[in-house]
């Protein structure tokens, strides 16, 4: 019961994400390469130094560029490499990821199964690249991070209001209604809201900050729209991968809004091949991004 007046008492998205301060604080150096990337003076070498200075972070990044995913024909042995080949942008967004997946591992498995969320996730991110490559985004190699943290709004309210957490799955499944309107009902926001903040509280791109705000109501989003709509549509065509393999889906899985597939210019046919190509790259995201302890 004091629980549940704890949650009770959690009135707005910043209260979460301020309140949850220890559980979602990045490493600095993560912050820091944020910050590099806005100075152009700033050198693939410089970039590598700052990393470096993080010898878990530095492991789990050449853990990531050395996977099949990139598939690169050498092995890559530093950090300052990793940014000459692949590019500050992207090795912005390997950094974002590999550091908030390690932020959030630990968390129970009771109010939400983390090996469903992370392949969820992980398959999110997958669709989200190739559909961006697809419509010739830039830097398409973006929206994988985008895809990725999607739902980590979720992780949030997991941790900060466990009760209404549980209560929100047990509706969802009741109910098999979709799940941020009947996180709105009970909380009065939803886990997009929660997710977009998070980002805003750790100063990321304000296209991977609406991305992930907006990709369950795309129409109100007003900036970044393409990226909304590429996250938006990743996520519909993910609940329909996840319900032809028989995953044990218990929620309404939200269609696309016919708006963002004519926002991207691309028609739902491309849906097909994207599964075919996804298929590939799934299993090897999933290994280059789960922690060691977490089951494939």
């Amino acid at each position: 019961m004091e629980q549940q007046d704890n949650d009770k008492r959690v009135a707005a998205p910043a209260e979460l994400v301020s309140g949850a301060v220890r559980l979602v604080s990045l490493p600095e150096v993560c912050l820091r390469v944020n910050e590099m990337l806005d100075d152009p003076n700033t050198s693939a070498a410089d970039f590598g130094r700052v990393i470096s200075q993080d010898t878990g972070l530095t492991a789990r990044l050449l853990k990531i560029v050395n996977s099949a995913f990139y598939g690169f024909p050498s092995r890559i042995e530093t950090v300052s490499r990793a940014v000459a080949v692949i590019g500050l942008r992207e090795l912005r967004g390997l950094v974002l990821a590999a550091s908030a997946v390690e932020t959030f591992s630990r968390i129970p498995n009771d109010v939400l199964n983390m090996v469903r969320f992370w392949r969820h996730s992980v398959y999110c991110g997958v669709v989200s690249k190739l559909l961006a490559e697809r419509c010739h985004v830039l830097h398409s190699e973006r929206l994988f991070v985008a895809g990725l943290l999607h739902d980590i709004g979720k992780l949030i309210i997991c941790h900060r209001l466990p009760e209404l957490a549980r209560t929100a799955q047990r509706r969802i499944g009741e109910m098999q209604g979709f799940d941020f309107e009947i996180e709105q009902e009970l909380m009065g926001f939803d886990h997009a809201e929660v997710g977009g903040e998070l980002l805003d509280h750790w100063r990321m791109p304000q296209s991977l900050v609406n991305a992930v705000r907006y990709h369950h109501a795309p129409r109100s989003a007003t900036d970044n729209l393409i990226e909304v709509a590429l996250v938006h549509i990743a996520n519909a065509m993910t609940g329909l991968a996840e319900q032809s393999l028989d995953v044990d889906v218990d929620m309404l899985i939200q269609p696309a809004d016919p708006n963002a597939w004519e926002m991207v210019g691309l028609d739902p046919s491309v849906m097909d091949p994207v599964f075919t190509d996804a298929a590939d790259q799934f299993v090897e995201a999933l290994n280059m991004i789960l922690p060691n302890h977490l089951p494939r």
